[in-house]
């Protein structure tokens, strides 16, 4: 089997969104950056990023059913210009010192729409030129350049914005500029070949809650995602309200981040050790494990050492549900699948922040930590005594396996 760094196609797509996710986290720094240089005002700033994450909730669905509909490479391209069009805009009114609060506005949802439906689009065309056995492997080095570049970005975006409030979004743009290249050299379809009528958004949903696994994998992912999102929330709030320095504060990121990276290069190796249920279990009940471990430590950035212990674990069992499900979606729903997939795990996660900060005002940070902990419980149980992830036969080339172009590809289980 050929190895991915030969597979010209992934790298080039790779590679291209390497430079483009480097460009948006410089650029998710900068912009609430620019709005307290604009307005004074932290609400407002916040405000820009609810309205962002918003967005991309709003926009879920509908990209799914575009991704399954259009010319997938098309839709980048113009995902990709639509994006550096408002960045360069953005910036050039930051040099004419005529930047308004709804002008950034107006960038960041364009930013965020173009982003969810690019990344879906990203995601959906994986199993058109990563063969199905290395597309687990595909799925882990995406993990890996999502924390590698969360680790990156943030810093450079602040050196940047230093130097002068234009060059963050000058960057992003060059950033998509090298992204829509990427794009263009890739020779092969993003797609396979589409025959009759493009069905409608319910075909997505009732493949995604009539099958077992995918199934299984929402009341997993859901509450997992919520509670390590409320947690690290939580652990935030804490150190701050003990008076820990805000510099003290941002090393809480960068551990649970490199506990990712560190777990993203870890994956193909857990990942061929472990079977797909052993890895789900581990990381749901050790998450359960640590976030009671963090409940403890509150007081302090050790709080975030159990939270990055978890994330070892989570680019191999990421990389393992999201190569099988790329393996056992029918090419023609890849898009809407992946949407809803992405929505309903990630739905919750938009209230956690909400929810910790009620919680530590109303009771305590280890309390709060605590009760995320119970959701994770709850993910652990599912995982350990659910169905839907037993018996999961290993994924195998639609040749050998004998599968029609647009059936998926999986091997049969041993009795």
């Amino acid at each position: 089997m050929t190895s991915l760094w030969r597979n010209r196609e992934f790298n080039l797509l790779w590679t291209g969104q390497c430079l483009s996710e480097l460009g948006n986290a410089i650029a998710s720094l900068a912009i609430p950056l620019l709005v307290l240089t604009v307005t004074g005002s932290p609400v407002q700033a916040g405000l820009v990023g609810t309205i962002a994450q918003v967005t991309r909730l709003v926009c879920r669905l509908p990209a799914g059913l575009l991704v399954d509909r259009v010319d997938r490479r098309r839709a980048m391209l113009a995902c990709d210009l639509l994006q550096l069009a408002a960045f360069a805009g953005l910036g050039a009114a930051v040099l004419a010192g005529r930047v308004h609060l709804a002008v950034i506005i107006a960038v960041a949802v364009v930013d965020a729409a173009g982003g969810t439906l690019f990344g879906t689009a990203e995601h959906a065309a994986l199993r058109s030129i990563v063969p199905i056995p290395r597309l687990p492997d595909a799925v882990a080095r995406n993990e890996a350049r999502g924390y590698g570049v969360s680790l990156v970005g943030p810093a450079v975006g602040g050196l940047l914005f230093g130097l002068g409030a234009v060059w963050p979004f000058a960057a992003n743009a060059v950033s998509y500029l090298a992204s829509m290249v990427g794009v263009s050299l890739i020779r092969r379809p993003l797609q396979q070949p589409r025959e009759g009528a493009p069905g409608g958004l319910a075909e997505g949903l009732t493949f995604v809650f009539g099958n077992p696994f995918l199934r299984t994998v929402l009341f997993i992912a859901a509450p997992l995602n919520f509670a390590v999102t409320g947690t690290i929330f939580t652990i935030i709030i804490a150190l701050q309200g003990h008076g820990v320095a805000p510099a003290v504060i941002g090393l809480t990121e960068t551990v649970i981040g490199a506990g990712g990276l560190i777990g993203a290069f870890a994956a193909p190796l857990l990942r061929r050790r472990l079977p797909m249920a052993v890895l789900t279990r581990a990381i749901c009940w050790a998450a359960t494990a640590c976030f009671v471990v963090s409940a403890l430590l509150t007081t302090s950035v050790a709080a975030a050492v159990p939270v990055a212990l978890t994330l070892l674990l989570a680019p191999a069992c990421n990389a393992a549900l999201f190569g099988y499900q790329a393996a056992i979606t029918p090419d023609r729903l890849q898009g809407r699948v992946v949407s809803v997939i992405f929505l309903v795990a990630n739905s919750a996660s938009a209230a956690a922040p909400l929810l910790a900060g009620l919680l530590v005002t109303a009771w305590s940070a280890g309390g709060a930590i605590l009760l995320f902990a119970a959701a994770v419980a709850g993910s652990a149980l599912v995982a350990t005594f659910g169905r839907g992830l037993r018996d999961t036969p290993g994924l195998v080339s639609p040749a050998s396996a004998g599968a029609a172009p647009d059936r998926p590809a999986v091997s049969t289980p041993p009795r």
